[in-house]
């Protein structure tokens, strides 16, 4: 049981990201869809949040997704100025990531969070 939802949370993990990456890619055709790609950005990012992170993992995970939100926060748009179209590229693609991971995150922090109320 441990290792199927260990696979399942490994496959969502890595849908979660080609799924971030494509559609950051084609941003400007996908707008149409885009409430149903950030609806399943969200899911894969919750079911990663309860299936992927362990304890052990916790801190790091937390501070990588703090990491990634300061990323988020900077205006890769300016590249634009170097290469045409570059910048808005990668901010789309770090904004859906962003998407992923923040739910992910949530979990984690409320599991860190329950955990310390508890005193374990």
């Amino acid at each position: 049981m441990a290792t199927e939802l260990q696979t399942i949370g490994i496959y969502a993990f890595l849908l979660g990201i080609v799924v971030a990456i494509i559609a950051g890619l084609a941003h400007g055709m996908l707008a149409t869809y885009e409430g149903a790609i950030t609806l399943l950005l969200v899911i894969l990012g919750l079911i990663v949040g309860f299936l992927n992170i362990k304890d052990k993992e916790i801190t790091n995970f937390l501070i990588g997704a703090i990491a990634l939100m300061v990323v988020g926060s900077a205006n890769l748009s300016v590249i634009d100025t170097i290469i045409a179209g570059l910048g808005t590229i990668l901010q789309a693609i770090v904004n859906y990531i962003l998407v992923f991971v923040a739910p992910a995150a949530l979990i984690v922090a409320l599991k860190r969070v329950y955990t310390l109320a508890k005193g374990v």
